[in-house]
């Protein structure tokens, strides 16, 4: 199980063509903050029909996007 399953499942239940998250709400719905190792996990997203868009340091916000 990856330490990120439940921000994947947020994700997917969530049922959003497209929208953002800020850093805190990914720490809150993971239970974790971001840190590095989320761009190596971000790859399983797509088991769940999304994928990771902008990552934004500066806003600290990342957007997920639906899969076609």
């Amino acid at each position: 199980m990856s330490k990120y399953s439940s921000l994947w499942e947020y994700v997917q239940s969530n049922g959003s063509i497209s929208f953002k998250l800020t850093f805190e709400e990914i720490q809150n719905i993971a239970g974790i903050p971001i840190d590095h190792s989320f761009l190596n996990y971000k790859k399983e997203l797509e088991e769940y029909g999304y994928q990771v868009g902008k990552i934004s340091l500066k806003e600290k916000t990342v957007i997920f996007n639906k899969i076609d």
